[in-house]
């Protein structure tokens, strides 16, 4: 009957002349009635902790003969969270989110990628560059001997400057 009243309970942490004034307003039936509940309630609350804590004991009887070790045990624990997580809705779509930004992020970095390559193509197309390719291209001739013309750039620069040391080794030499 206690359970089922529509009466208001105070809550933990009520101001405590609103409790006074409710134990006034009730008859002395009414609360020798609420305080063998009380009692009643209290006493199963203390035999529900002591099937509790016989249940907790009879489970780690059952795991230590089972050899399921707090390690094994956390090691579960583990994987069953993860996949309650990666199970929910809302990792899904962050994982589905952070896949599409990263294959935009790729086709990003792709397409800088040719456009750098296209811009060094542009600037040893360009004229000046071209110009540049011309003086190597003369200098190591004139440095260099008859050998034929050509070669990537990178050579022409290092026989220009193999030249250049051996000219200034041959002055040393001469004085």
């Amino acid at each position: 009957q206690g359970l089922l009243r529509s009466d208001s309970i105070p809550e933990v942490g009520e101001d405590a002349a609103a409790t006074v004034g409710m134990a006034e307003t009730l008859s002395e039936e009414e609360q020798d009635e609420l305080r063998k509940e009380l009692v009643k309630v209290e006493e199963e609350i203390q035999t529900l902790s002591q099937v509790l804590a016989a249940k907790e004991k009879h489970l780690a009887e059952i795991k230590r003969k089972l050899g399921i070790n707090s390690l094994q045990e956390l090691r579960q624990n583990i994987t069953k969270s993860w996949q309650d997580v990666t199970s929910t809705t809302a990792y899904k779509k962050t994982s589905e989110t952070l896949s599409q930004a990263g294959q935009k992020a790729s086709a990003a970095f792709s397409s800088v990628g040719s456009v750098i390559t296209k811009k060094f193509e542009d600037v040893r197309n360009s004229p000046t560059f071209k110009s540049f390719e011309e003086k190597v291209e003369n200098l190591k001739s004139k440095v260099g001997g008859s050998k034929p013309a050509g070669g990537d750039f990178g050579e022409v620069l290092n026989s220009a400057a193999n030249a250049s040391a051996t000219e200034t080794i041959a002055e040393q030499t001469q004085e």
